[in-house]
């Protein structure tokens, strides 16, 4: 499965740039492909050559004026060394279809000129949640949060948000967004209950099968 994402800043492709991104795609192997969450104003050219909604998501923000307060869990800065047992926390924490893998880790943590990574852990030092937060300017993106589902419901994902809104702000960003699918009852509650409100827009994933 390829991954393809409208450049930050560049104009939206065309038609003809998509086609001959499909094209590429299919001569290196590729059966399928995805796009990022996209807003609405984006989609056409997918669309217009094929592409299908898979899933719709929530988008949420929030103006960073008022943090509340979080339970007084210890977070680290993520190491090198924890990217395996991230990575495993992952993968119990969502479906197949959201799942990452390296690649998609490292997309998450690139996708914004600046990313803060933290883990929360458990006794042994060993993480059993963690966030990445992107900023872009005085743009903030909670890019991924994911905790384990044995350390649920103790406020590890709370700790975890206010600890990059806090960030953000200190670096005098203005916003922060975050989505998350509309199934996903559990992720929308808390964004709330930390000041997050709905957007009007909603974003779409896409994908295209590909053939020979």
């Amino acid at each position: 499965m390829a991954y393809l994402s409208p450049a930050p800043g560049a104009p939206l492709p065309s038609v003809s740039l998509v086609k001959r991104c499909l094209e590429e795609l299919t001569a290196e192997g590729y059966r399928r492909v995805l796009t990022s969450a996209l807003m609405p104003h984006e989609q056409d050219a997918f669309v217009r050559v094929g592409f299908e909604v898979e899933e719709e998501l929530l988008l949420l923000a929030h103006d960073l004026r008022l943090i509340p307060g979080a339970p007084q869990l210890a977070t680290r800065r993520a190491e090198a060394e924890d990217r395996s047992r991230v990575l495993d926390v992952d993968t119990v924490s969502f479906p197949p279809f959201w799942q990452l893998d390296e690649s998609g880790l490292d997309e998450a943590l690139s996708a914004t000129p600046r990313a803060r990574f933290r883990v929360a852990t458990d006794g042994t030092g060993n993480p059993v949640a963690y966030a990445i937060t992107g900023r872009a300017g005085r743009r903030g993106y909670l890019q991924r949060l994911a905790v384990h589902p044995d350390q649920r419901r103790h406020g590890v994902a709370r700790a975890l948000v206010v600890d990059g809104l806090r960030w953000l702000r200190r670096w005098r960003a203005d916003r922060a967004l975050v989505n998350t699918q509309e199934t996903n009852v559990a992720a929308a509650t808390l964004y709330r209950e930390l000041g997050f409100q709905p957007e009007p827009a909603r974003l779409s994933v896409l994908t295209a099968d590909l053939r020979p």
